[in-house]
C-alpha cells in the first residue's frame, strides 16, 4: 500500500502519501473486520503502525495483541549480512535479534545475542560497518534500482515469513518468537509506547513481549540513539490521526 522510496528519500519522506492510505484502510478494517489481526508493512512503519492503532482506538476496536508492524526485513538482512562475515555460517542458521523500529538509527541489531554475531568485536570497524549496513541496507537497494523502486521482493519475503509464523501460532504451534513492532511497555517510561522486540506469538496474536536482555555498552548506545528518533516517528503518526 502506498508508494516505494526513490533515491535520496528517507522512509519518513513517504509519510504524506502513505499515511492517509493506511488511515483509510484502518477505518474500513475497524468497521468490517474489528477482530482481525492486522500486519502493517507500509512505510514508514514507525509511524503507520501508530496511525492504525490510533484509528482503532478512536473506533473502540483496538486490541494490542492483534496489531503488528513487520520488521522482519531487518532481521533477514541482519542474518544475511552477519553470516557473510563468518566462514561456514548460513543466513538460515544465523539468528540476530533486531529491536527498536524500522528505519535508520531506530534499527538496533543485538549482535552480542547472536551465536555467530557475538564473534564480531563490539565497537570494532567491522562491527560498525555491519551495524550501519543492517540499519541502512534498504538505501543500498533504492540506490541500485536508481528510481525504479525499492526493496519490493524482499519486503514480500519478509511479509510472507512473518505472516506464516503468525498463522502457525494461530494454529496452536508453541514457542514461535520473532521481533515485531507492537504496543509495548518496555520503553514507555521514556515516551516510546511502540517498540520492536522479541515477541512470542500465540492464537490471539501477541502472547508475550520479551525483555531486551543483556546488551553491550555499544548496543546500549544504539538503543539510546534509537529512542528519541522513534518517539518522534510515533508522535507524528498519532498526531496525524488526531488532526485528520
Amino acid at each position: 500500500a502506498g508508494v516505494p522510496r526513490k533515491p535520496g528519500m528517507t522512509r519518513d519522506d513517504l509519510f504524506n502519501t502513505n499515511a492517509s492510505i493506511v488511515r483509510d484502510l484502518a477505518k474500513e478494517i475497524a468497521k468490517t473486520a474489528p477482530k482481525a489481526k492486522v500486519l502493517i508493512i507500509s512505510n514508514p512503519v514507525n509511524s503507520t503502525v501508530p496511525i492504525v492503532g490510533s484509528v482503532f482506538k478512536k473506533a473502540g476496536t483496538f486490541d494490542p495483541k492483534k496489531l503488528f508492524g513487520i520488521t522482519t526485513l531487518d532481521v533477514v538482512r541482519a542474518s544475511q549480512f552477519t553470516s557473510g562475515l563468518v566462514a561456514g555460517s548460513t543466513p538460515e542458521t544465523t539468528v540476530v535479534p533486531v529491536i527498536g523500529g524500522h528505519s535508520g538509527v531506530t534499527i538496533v541489531p543485538l549482535l552480542s545475542q547472536s551465536a555467530i554475531g557475538k564473534n564480531i568485536k563490539p565497537g570494532s570497524e567491522e562491527w560498525k560497518a555491519l551495524v550501519h549496513r543492517i540499519q541502512f541496507g534498504g538505501d543500498e537497494v533504492v540506490k541500485a534500482k536508481d528510481g525504479a523502486g525499492s526493496a519490493t521482493l524482499s519486503m514480500a519475503y519478509a511479509a510472507a515469513k512473518f505472516a506464516n509464523l503468525l498463522l502457525r501460532a494461530i494454529g496452536g504451534e508453541k514457542g514461535l518468537v520473532t521481533p515485531t513492532f507492537v504496543e509495548s511497555e518496555l520503553y514507555k517510561a521514556q515516551g516510546v509506547n511502540w517498540f520492536s522486540s522479541n515477541v512470542e506469538l500465540g492464537p490471539e496474536g501477541v502472547a508475550k513481549i520479551h525483555e531486551v536482555g543483556a546488551v553491550t555498552p555499544e548496543e546500549q548506545a544504539l538503543i539510546e540513539a534509537c529512542l528519541p528518533e522513534l518517539a518522534k516517528n510515533i508522535a507524528k503518526g498519532e498526531d496525524f490521526v488526531k488532526n485528520s
